[in-house]
């Protein structure tokens, strides 16, 4: 897809080569490319092989579906600061498809989706958003004439790797809580047969995304993941855990009301319903919005929306849920600051059990292995005369 740009690539240009061009010193490339380590959960000391790997790379093809969904997941990731989407789009991957954010419409951009997928077979990265429906022989979801299971059987057919973004492309969502009358489902339950990272949240963390893609721009291979097939260096800690707030918890500090003294002194949510004790996140660290705030900071009660189900299980969303962290975190809300020594020290070693025994069900683990990927072919610069670039 052609995006108007003063600085264009040029046909099998590296990002080393572009950057260089357009005069981007070695300096300024060296701090991004540190920020991104951070962003993935490794050390700064790793840039300079961060930064000699992208700068070889050529833009990769990346083929965006847009399913049974809100759109929300697209805003999101249009807010991502590290890289901007301006960086991702027009310096990192070359993005043949996206039926939101193309300028096209109809018979011409499905044709650049099929020659792209055509040109760059068995390399390209998969990014998908929404849903699939499956009952009725899923024909809840038609885009162009063809079911929405068929399009994305297709385009997955081809690709290296895919990135299933947001909670509706995770599980089904809102589509999929009960009763689930369009039978949604999310990406690992239809592709069998490929990688499947979940970028987890309703929305997800903008952010994630586009470190997920550099890492495999990097490394060539995709993040470690947990048994949800979340990234780790993203989903591998609990919210609670965390929190700004958590020091609130130990002492039996709570908001009880959201107009409440405690609401105004920014005591724990647990009372009003926060789900961070059940919820893997990246939330509190990472932030929204260029990390300009997140729920919790403002004053809402985490709902729990990176996790399986949430809209089921998750639910009164206002209501403290009985062992809400699979250890009784109830009791420790209801007798902590008896003893506040006491009930610090407790509530530090049984939130560890918790988090142990949360991990041992859910399938969480540090040593899941990392998904080799084919490396990825030159990119050739899509001409501006081609009305289907």
């Amino acid at each position: 897809m052609y995006f108007p740009s003063s600085h264009p690539w040029t046909e099998n240009e590296t990002l080393g080569e572009h950057l260089e061009r357009r005069g981007i010193s070695r300096r300024a490339f060296l701090k991004y490319c540190g920020e991104l380590a951070v962003m993935m959960g490794l050390s700064q000391a790793l840039a300079p092989q961060i930064a000699q790997a992208l700068q070889a790379v050529r833009r990769p093809s990346v083929i965006w579906l847009q399913l049974q969904e809100c759109t929300g997941c697209v805003e999101s990731v249009l807010r991502t600061s590290d890289p901007t989407i301006g960086d991702l789009i027009l310096d990192l991957i070359s993005l043949d498809y996206q039926h939101t954010l193309m300028a096209g419409a109809g018979e011409a951009v499905e044709r650049a989706k099929q020659a792209a997928m055509e040109e760059n077979q068995g390399s390209y990265i998969l990014i998908v958003t929404g849903s699939i429906p499956l009952e009725e022989n899923g024909i809840y979801l038609t885009i162009g004439g063809r079911l929405g299971r068929e399009v994305l059987e297709e385009a997955a057919d081809g690709a290296a790797a895919i990135l299933a973004v947001g909670a509706c492309a995770h599980f089904g969502s809102v589509q999929s809580a009960r009763p689930n009358p369009t039978g949604a489902v999310g990406v690992a339950q239809v592709i069998k047969d490929k990688p499947v990272v979940n970028i987890a949240g309703c929305p997800p963390i903008a952010d994630v995304v586009t470190a997920t893609i550099v890492q495999y721009l990097t490394f060539n291979r995709l993040p470690d993941l947990d048994g949800q097939g979340r990234p780790l260096f993203a989903y591998g800690a609990r919210i609670h855990d965390q929190c700004f707030r958590r020091a609130n918890f130990d002492a039996g500090q709570y908001v009880q009301a959201f107009d409440d003294d405690g609401a105004r002194k920014g005591w724990c949510l647990y009372e009003v319903g926060c789900k961070g004790p059940a919820c893997f996140s990246p939330c509190p660290i990472i932030q929204w919005n260029g990390h300009t705030d997140w729920p919790i900071g403002a004053g809402h009660p985490c709902l729990g929306c990176t996790e399986r189900h949430f809209w089921d299980t998750m639910t009164p969303f206002y209501e403290r849920l009985p062992d809400v962290a699979g250890f009784g975190v109830e009791r420790k809300a209801d007798t902590i600051g008896l003893s506040l020594a006491l009930g610090a020290a407790a509530g530090v070693g049984a939130h560890a059990i918790a988090t142990g025994i949360h991990r041992a069900r859910h399938g969480h683990t540090p040593h899941a292995p990392a998904v080799d990927l084919p490396v990825v072919k030159p990119q050739a610069e899509k001409s501006e005369e081609d009305p289907n670039g």
